[in-house]
């Protein structure tokens, strides 16, 4: 079946960057057309590739690839994001087959993530939190929203094999005591994980960081919903902060401000939605879940430095640097650690 670009024909695709890893994109591109622009991306039924990546039949499970159509079908972003001054893309048109389904959306002309200030985070933030005060402990019943998330896509990061924590690279740029903590945190992530699945639960979009949103002025435009799911209260945020700097976009060095500005202003918005709960709680939620997000990550570096792969983002971070990007990779390390720590005490 030919399908029509909702922007005109003849149009011309610019591929846009993306994980290609997951099985779940077939690809992402600007379309330009003689009526203007727009962004078409594919989701597709995926088995090949990395066995970590691909995709599920499962509605439930963390990498179902029909999600964010059905969710874009039934309005489910603008649910989550309400009057919050947040909203998704403009939906152009479906295209579903059986096997893949193309979405033609709104190319946003705004401010990306990676180039805001960190109040702009924080008015992001707080945005984030009006969203998701209305749904805690009132998450829609859609068949296909994901559920136990964070546990199984972290169950997908399998280094099972001997992971050397004293490998000399590592051992010039992460102190002893940071490996340690790293390493206990790797050890024990299945107790963060169980403390996880215990918290209050909201709407999460599970994929919150700087690549995925785009400033509208004052609004913010939230893209890829993929993922979109039962989650815990703050887990958005407990993404949104360590992965804000992991891949060298944006300087390590503010991530203290990042941490401050970012938590503060969430939690003012769960109280401007008129939500009266324990601060110290979702504090300590951010903190859970953060840690167990990425307790994979020094060991996935220390493997790829034992396989002599570059040790970045195969997407995001290319360079091939090993000690400059351990050594910048230090403050999220050190903030992970440390959010394990009060986790588990």
């Amino acid at each position: 079946m030919r399908h029509h670009s909702p922007i005109g024909e003849p149009f011309r695709n610019e591929p846009l960057v993306h994980n290609t890893l997951n099985q779940a994109t077939g690809g992402i591109w600007r379309v330009h057309g003689p009526d203007g622009t727009a962004i078409r991306k594919e989701a597709v039924r995926g088995t090949a590739g990395p066995p970590r990546w691909r995709t599920s039949d499962d509605p439930r499970h963390w990498n179902y690839w029909r999600r964010e159509y059905l969710a874009y079908r039934d309005e489910l972003p603008e649910l989550l994001c309400g009057d919050s001054g947040l909203r998704p893309p403009r939906l152009l048109r479906i295209d579903e087959e059986t096997d893949a389904a193309t979405l033609w959306i709104e190319d946003v002309d705004g401010v990306p993530g990676f180039e805001w200030s960190v109040p702009r985070l924080g008015l992001f933030a707080r945005q984030l939190g009006r969203a998701q005060a209305r749904h805690v402990d009132a998450v829609p019943d859609r068949p296909w929203l994901s559920t136990g998330w964070l546990r199984q896509y972290t169950a997908t990061m399998d280094f099972s094999e001997s992971i050397d924590w004293d490998h000399p690279v590592a051992a010039r740029t992460w102190s002893a005591e940071l490996r340690g903590g790293l390493m206990e945190l790797w050890r024990r992530q299945s107790t963060l994980h169980d403390r996880a699945a215990t918290l209050p639960r909201t709407l999460c979009h599970l994929d919150v960081w700087p690549m995925n949103f785009v400033a509208d002025g004052e609004n913010t435009v939230l893209f890829d919903w993929a993922f979109v799911g039962d989650g815990a209260l703050g887990e958005d945020i407990g993404n949104l902060i360590p992965d804000t700097v992991a891949d060298g976009w944006v300087n390590a060095k503010l991530l203290p401000e990042i941490i401050e500005t970012v938590t503060d202003a969430y939690l003012a918005g769960l109280a401007d939605a008129g939500w009266h709960g324990d601060d110290g709680a979702v504090r300590t939620a951010i903190a859970v879940t953060g840690a167990a997000k990425y307790a994979w990550i020094a060991p996935m570096m220390l493997h790829r430095l034992a396989t002599d792969a570059p040790v970045g983002s195969t997407n995001y971070d290319t360079r091939d640097d090993a000690d400059q990007i351990l050594a910048e990779r230090v403050p999220m390390l050190e903030l992970i650690s440390s959010w394990a720590r009060t986790a588990l005490t």
